[in-house]
């Protein structure tokens, strides 16, 4: 496999993952997928099991509440596409060597804190201190829900017809931890204000307010599909609901919401917010006609929501719109996050 960074594209799932994941069991409603936040198992009763993993954070330039803030959250994320909060959670901690007792104290604390408040009771896991472990993942976590299997909602049920709106802005995650990260240069190039309200947005990165506030009403089902924004951003996680659900999509790139906070930020560090990892949006469907009524109540709750698009046909392709003209929206393997961080650190910015 080429070498990169971020998740895995949709070929190298097709090639390495695909049919190669153990025994075939019949109550696996939903298993691995590409562009599918949770898998789901069928239980007694007309009742699911949706769960969701990813990797736990400890970043030094962010600090200590606010690595534990994203492991917790951006597992939680992936659960809230079902339109429900997560109920247990599984860590695995593969923590640096020279991790002190102190600071481990204070992580953990943090992580049963968040936990505590969405709501999980952590039933284990797996914790252990690595030698040469510098990197800022060290480990994983799963989280778990149950409800009604007919009230889950997953990323591959968008229809074509179906309405593609988005939550908050494009690239807030980024534009966060970029500031938080390398303070004095988004200072220096972009203004103290930026800073400040970029700082802020980190604790926008929850998308649980916005899956409940899509389905206040799950009986409506007016909401199709969420999905939620990472590696790709808007336009990747666009991209991804439409392979996932079997469809294309048209997106109108003049409608989608990219804030001037993470714009400039952005600017800062040259790449482009609608691609960048983008926690703190939520990508949904929903029927046409709801369109009004879901908007009003983002609205209601204080949560922008922005329509931009709609789900075709397969054969119609994924296609973006932009300067009057229609063209193949291009799945970006790499997302420039990535190399905009690692370039600054090496570029020593502070």
């Amino acid at each position: 496999m080429k070498a990169h960074t971020g998740k895995i594209t949709h070929s190298d799932f097709k090639h390495f993952l695909q049919g190669k994941c153990g025994k075939e069991r019949p109550e696996v409603y939903v298993g691995p997928q590409f562009g599918v936040d949770v898998s789901v198992v069928d239980l007694p009763n007309g009742q699911a099991m949706a769960m969701a993993s990813d990797p736990l954070s400890l970043i030094p330039s962010l600090g200590l509440k606010e690595s534990a803030w994203l492991s917790v959250q951006l597992t939680a994320n992936d659960i809230a596409t079902t339109g429900f909060t997560p109920m247990y959670g599984q860590f695995v901690l593969n923590l640096p060597a020279h991790f002190s007792p102190k600071d481990f104290k204070v992580y953990w604390d943090y992580i049963h804190q968040f936990c505590s408040t969405l709501g999980i009771s952590i039933t284990g896991g797996h914790t252990g201190f690595v030698e040469g472990q510098n990197s800022t993942i060290v480990g994983g976590a799963t989280f778990i829900t149950m409800a009604q299997k007919d009230q889950l909602l997953i990323s591959k049920l968008a229809s074509p017809g179906d309405i593609i709106l988005v939550t908050k802005s494009c690239a807030i995650s980024s534009t966060a931890i970029l500031a938080k990260s390398f303070p004095q240069t988004v200072k220096n190039k972009a203004g103290i204000e930026i800073f400040q309200n970029a700082c802020a947005s980190f604790y926008d990165i929850s998308v649980m307010k916005d899956a409940l506030t899509a389905v206040q009403d799950k009986t409506e089902k007016s909401i199709t599909a969420m999905h939620d924004v990472t590696e790709g951003g808007v336009l990747g996680a666009i991209y991804e609901m439409a392979i996932a659900s079997g469809n294309g999509a048209l997106i109108n790139n003049d409608q989608l919401p990219i804030e001037e906070t993470q714009a400039k930020v952005c600017e800062v560090f040259s790449i482009d917010p609608r691609y960048s990892i983008g926690a703190g949006a939520m990508v949904m469907t929903c029927k046409k006609e709801a369109v009004p009524k879901i908007l009003s109540q983002f609205k209601e709750n204080n949560i922008p929501c922005t329509e931009v698009g709609e789900i075709t046909k397969k054969n119609e392709g994924i296609k973006l719109l932009e300067n009057g003209r229609i063209s193949d929206l291009i799945y970006q393997q790499k997302n420039p996050y990535w190399d905009a961080f690692f370039t600054a650190i090496k570029s020593d910015w502070k």
